[in-house]
């Protein structure tokens, strides 16, 4: 009985995350949903904007259906015919990071964002999804697209391309797109010259040193009318071509792009699946959101490489920060009673979610683990991370998604997680 129960349970679990013959409901090339994302602290809306198609698809051809978890949204193409699920992917965005500010609490607003997927043969139906406050992805939104509607805007190619890392063939790669900010139109060597730096960066460091065959890396030239960045803390303001800024909600540090339908218009001249955009300055900083893009300094005299791997991190598949914040704000990031989803963050309320985790966890390591010199190397449960102090825990004590100074790698915990994402994208 037990035996009949187990086939039953590996055969529903199979059917559940089954994945569609990608020629039977897909063109070779991509459909770009744009939409506007707006509300505030406690209510979200979506509105749409346009339908564009894009030349290339650069994504897995079979690992169509997301089956991660991964991110606070998740957007879901759904035939309009059978209800079957073609595609989906998890996300994060800039708007759900801005409603967890005390601006949110007073105003509402709204970002324009995108998602892409491949471009479907018959009308499918596009469905939102965000984490409700239990933790569960509950449906926001839903429009049905024709394919063959004439409204669905062509692309029209602008500027040069180059590459970077040329490994193969896209659906069997993780293809990362480069893209200029600040770079004035004299300026092109010293951007080529940071996008090799940006590729060296990224093989330096485990696992990407083992997976290099896995990484297309392309650069999109488009120059900026000014050299340098806006930084609106030091009441300095630039036009340039991604319109990114430092001072988002109000951290100095922190660099974002608050157009991501801007970043799509450049990064669509060539085959992408992540855009990294690099920025003109020196000034520490930069920041990462889960499958929407990643930005920071090209010419920080200390730290750039480090901030390259850190950053994509949280692009790539949502790695979680392990530091401790200083504000009042960076602690209430988390809800001590839900688990984060984050794979390298927990908060102890459903550990056993965390299975590469608890692989790499020896079975004498207390939990917690003492931040003690006995347990200096082992993978264990640390507390202080995701900005807190207390009640939420990290794998390590030294990690790239904890500090840069004397750290030169990534924790077991990460690096065996960012392995397993990225074979499931070049399957």
């Amino acid at each position: 009985m037990k035996r009949q129960l187990l086939c039953w349970l590996l055969l529903w679990t199979a059917a559940a995350t089954a994945q569609v013959r990608f020629e039977e409901h897909f063109f070779d090339r991509t459909m770009r949903f744009d939409f506007y994302h707006g509300g505030d602290s406690h209510t979200e809306h979506y509105t749409f904007d346009a339908l564009k198609s894009e030349p290339y698809w650069a994504g897995s051809k079979r690992s169509l259906v997301d089956t991660t978890n991964l991110g606070n949204q998740l957007f879901r193409i759904v035939d309009a015919e059978s209800r079957q699920v073609l595609y989906s992917r998890g996300y994060c965005t800039l708007f759900n990071e801005w409603q967890q500010t005390e601006e949110a609490t007073r105003m509402a607003r709204s970002y324009p964002e995108s998602v892409v997927f491949p471009y479907p043969k018959r009308a499918v139906v596009i469905e939102f999804y965000s984490r409700d406050a239990k933790g569960k992805f509950t449906q926001r939104y839903s429009q049905q697209i024709d394919p063959e509607s004439y409204w669905v805007e062509s692309f029209t190619p602008r500027y040069e391309t180059f590459d970077v890392v040329y490994q193969g063939a896209p659906d069997h790669r993780v293809d990362i797109v480069v893209l200029p900010e600040g770079y004035a139109a004299d300026e092109r060597a010293k951007f080529e010259e940071a996008c090799r730096g940006f590729a060296e960066a990224m093989f330096a460091y485990a696992p990407y040193n083992r997976l290099k065959e896995r990484f297309n890396i392309r650069a999109v030239w488009a120059p900026s009318e000014d050299s340098g960045v806006t930084i609106p803390g030091e009441r300095i303001w630039r036009n340039t071509a991604c319109g990114a800024n430092f001072t988002t909600f109000d951290s100095e540090r922190y660099q974002t792009v608050a157009d991501q339908q801007r970043l799509r218009d450049l990064a669509a001249h060539v085959p992408y699946e992540y855009i990294y955009v690099l920025s003109n300055t020196q000034k520490y900083g930069g920041g990462g959101i889960f499958n929407f893009y990643g930005i920071s300094a090209a010419h920080n005299p200390g730290f750039t490489g480090k901030i390259y791997i850190h950053e994509f991190g949280h692009l790539l598949m949502g790695l979680g920060d392990e530091y401790v914040g200083t504000t009042a704000y960076d602690d209430t990031m988390y809800d001590r009673k839900l688990e984060p989803w984050e794979p390298n963050l927990t908060t102890l309320v459903d550990f056993e979610r965390k299975q590469i985790w608890r692989e790499l966890l020896e079975q004498t390591t207390p939990v917690p683990t003492p931040t003690t010199e006995p347990y200096r190397e082992k993978v264990g449960v640390y507390e202080g991370g995701g900005y807190a102090a207390k009640g939420i825990y990290r794998p390590a004590q030294q990690c790239l998604m904890n500090s840069f100074r004397g750290v030169e790698a990534f924790c077991p915990v990460c690096q065996v997680a960012i392995e397993r994402y990225v074979e499931f994208l070049c399957e």
